[in-house]
């Protein structure tokens, strides 16, 4: 069943621990098979015929827009970025508008989320990172958000842990596990659902979203968890871009 739920993608950070990479283009332009990792994201909202966007742009956002337009940007359109300036795309002939909005170089995400809201028409929309690819059920997901009628849902997601995991007793390795899934340990896997009203826990520009916002949401009661055993991965490292990499060549979609 088609929705009109509008996403926020946050695309403006400046992905410092991909520093050789990033010091040329911004992280979200970074590419995955052949595509940026935020191209990705936006395909997989499509496939849920999710067709309108918001990206909030900072760091080298000007280069976000100019791939999409397949064209360098004019004084004009840097202009209109500032208020707002839409581009059209067709992904598996579905017509989508993709706003790009520059919300400033030093803006923290949660002033990001702040500036993208304003133009967001519905109630509720999906929000999440421009580095983070999954297979999420976006449908149950906004399921479970309009079910609990609370402010906020997020995915929460079990990392893999980049170390092998010992037991140990007096001193004896008792087992020795290497590299699997956290499953004790739950983290924030973005791929959020909000309420326009959680734009009021949301201070100005220099709020950091995962700090004060989602922290004051919790202890109101206002922030609920849809548990997702399914396939994630964010892209911090060059270590996790080689991973996707190698995950998309295998599958050519994100869907392990």
């Amino acid at each position: 069943m088609k929705t009109k739920m509008e996403t926020i993608i946050l695309a403006g950070g400046l992905g410092s621990r991909l520093d050789e990479i990033t010091k040329i283009i911004p992280k979200p332009l970074v590419k995955i098979g052949g595509f940026p990792i935020l191209e990705h994201i936006i395909k997989y909202f499509v496939t849920h015929n999710n067709l309108n966007f918001v990206i909030a742009l900072g760091y080298k956002g000007e280069k976000i827009v100019e791939y999409f337009i397949k064209d360098k940007i004019t004084n004009k359109i840097k202009k209109e970025l500032k208020k707002g300036y839409v581009v059209k795309k067709t992904y598996f002939k579905k017509n989508c508008n993709i706003k790009f909005l520059n919300t400033g170089l030093k803006t923290m995400t949660g002033g990001r989320v702040k500036q993208a809201l304003k133009f967001i028409k519905n109630q509720n929309c999906y929000l999440t990172y421009g580095d983070g690819v999954s297979n999420v059920n976006l449908k149950r997901l906004l399921d479970l958000h309009s079910k609990k009628k609370k402010l906020v849902t997020v995915t929460a997601v079990n990392p893999q842990s980049r170390f092998g995991e010992l037991k140990i007793k007096n001193l004896q390795v008792t087992s020795f596990s290497e590299k699997k899934k956290m499953l004790q340990s739950w983290v924030n896997g973005g791929f959020f659902v909000i309420n326009k009203k959680f734009g009021n826990l949301i201070k100005n520009n220099m709020t950091i979203l995962e700090r004060e916002p989602l922290e004051n949401a919790a202890k109101k009661g206002e922030l609920v968890a849809y548990k997702h055993h399914g396939f994630w991965q964010c892209m911090d490292t060059k270590r996790d871009k080689d991973n996707l990499n190698s995950i998309f060549k295998k599958n050519k979609k994100f869907n392990t």
